[in-house]
Order: C-alpha cells, then structure tokens, then sequence
C-alpha cells in the first residue's frame, strides 16, 4: 500500500521541478512576436569598444535589426540590414526564456539551420533579462575587456 502512494508522489515532485514558473511562461508570451533592436549600449566601463556580438557582426550592424520570436516552437529568428561594414541576412534561432541560478531569467538562443537543426553543437547565448513589456524590451550580457567588466546592454521596441 505504501509502494503505491509513493509512487504518485514522486511522478508529481518530478513534473513540478521541470516546469517553468509563470513568470517565464508569461514573459515567453510578451516575447512572442516581432521586436526591433533600437540601441546596443555599455555600462560599467568607460571608452569606446569594438564588439562583434554572437560571434557574428559587429554592434553597428544589429542596432536597426529586426528579432522575431515564435513561442509555440521555441524558434525565431533575426535580420541584419546589409551595409558597407554589415554582412546583411536572416539567421535562424532556437531560443528560450530560463530562470539563471541567480534568481533572475535570460533568454538564450543558439542558431540552427533552415531545417531547425543545431548549426553549432551546444554553443548559444544567454543574455539577463533586465525587463520586458508589451512595447520594450531591454536584455544584457555581461563580458570582460582587457581584464574589466563590461556590460552589452540591447534595447529593443515593438
């Protein structure tokens, strides 16, 4: 009798702790849909940088890009305007929203092919969700220039 009872116990324990809160099913809805990278920033550091950013462009080159963010599969998508300085094109993504061990949520992504395959294994991005509403969203990514702390701030709007 007892074998019985704790089996559904264990089965709801491991259901739980997979689940993702509400805030980041809610924050996966905001998310959905077609955003603007409007400005990439820096904090914590003073000068000017040289970034490329997702091991692909440089920041010139994503500020007036187009992010779009299917959250019934997880996959989506952003655009890169060609330009003198800019190798322009869309690049497919695989993306999520994650609570980060510090209590707060990044959203991640990795790229994957037309195919929705991985292009490079397990390497993707996390950035910190700073905040997101229907009409802004504002991620950063925290990196180290000559041995300081630097963080890449994206502001996005609707």
């Amino acid at each position: 009798m007892i074998k019985s009872s704790v089996l559904p116990i264990i089965v709801s324990l491991l259901l739980f702790s997979c689940s993702t809160t509400k805030q980041v099913r809610d924050d996966r809805k905001t998310v959905d849909g077609t955003w603007t990278l409007n400005d990439v920033g820096y904090e914590n550091n003073e000068g000017d940088f040289k970034a490329k950013l997702f091991d692909d462009a440089s920041a010139v080159c994503f500020e007036g890009s187009t992010w779009f963010f299917r959250n019934n599969n997880s996959t989506g998508r952003y655009t890169i305007q060609p330009g003198s300085l800019c190798s322009g094109g869309e690049r497919n993504i695989r993306w999520s929203i994650i609570e980060s061990q510090g209590g707060g949520q990044q959203l991640q992504f990795k790229y994957i092919d037309e195919k929705k395959n991985d292009i490079n294994g397990r390497i993707g991005y996390r950035l910190d969700v700073v905040s997101i509403s229907p009409s802004q969203m504002t991620l950063k990514s925290d990196v180290t220039v000559d041995g300081s702390p630097v963080s890449v701030v994206y502001k996005f709007n609707r």
